[in-house]
């Protein structure tokens, strides 16, 4: 029987967004973060990041430091007492990538690849599951995935391109905290 997830993009929504992170070193949580997955954990949501790393199509740092990256992150969030049950990343990107990572891919936010195979892969129902993101391609991606809550995190004053994403997307909402995160998903399942 399908199950709603939550669907997180990393950068600017796991971690600050230091641009093209890499290294544990550099990786620093969001405030809240934990909290979130260990909820979204406890309710009964798999938990799945989805995220575009044009830094390793860029040629910036390579699949296996992606990799080395991600085991470290989940191990934290374990640590913590949440779980991601997957991670999907999209290398590539159509114009300032090194072959073979140039080209448009399905999997690269907007496109909706990445959600529509976890979907597959772990049985989500899309159209009861969120998705929190920091970008407009994020809530785009949600959209045509057919993800029912799409939230927009933007702890500041939204830019112009997140204004122009919510107005043009009536079903996204902007969330100023992780934590109006959780307490939606307690709202959502109840």
């Amino acid at each position: 029987m399908s199950r709603p997830a939550l669907f997180l993009d990393r950068d600017g929504v796991i971690n600050v967004d230091h641009a093209y992170v890499y290294r544990p070193e550099d990786f620093d949580f969001m405030p809240g973060i934990f909290e979130l997955v260990a909820r979204a954990g406890a309710a009964g949501y798999p938990v799945v990041v989805v995220t575009n790393q044009s830094g390793i199509g860029r040629g910036y740092y390579g699949e296996d430091d992606f990799e080395r990256l991600t085991q470290w992150m989940r191990a934290r969030f374990a640590e913590r007492g949440g779980r991601l049950d997957a991670v999907y990343h999209c290398p590539h990107h159509p114009r300032d990538a090194l072959e073979p990572w140039r080209r448009d891919c399905p999997d690269r936010k907007p496109a909706p690849g990445m959600l529509l195979r976890a979907r597959d892969a772990l049985d989500v129902d899309l159209a009861h599951s969120v998705l929190v993101g920091d970008r407009p391609s994020d809530l785009e991606a949600a959209r045509r995935a057919g993800v029912g809550t799409r939230l927009l995190f933007a702890p500041e004053t939204p830019d112009a391109e997140q204004a122009a994403a919510l107005q043009a997307d009536p079903q996204a909402r902007r969330i100023r905290s992780l934590q109006e995160a959780a307490a939606l998903l307690e709202t959502e399942r109840s």
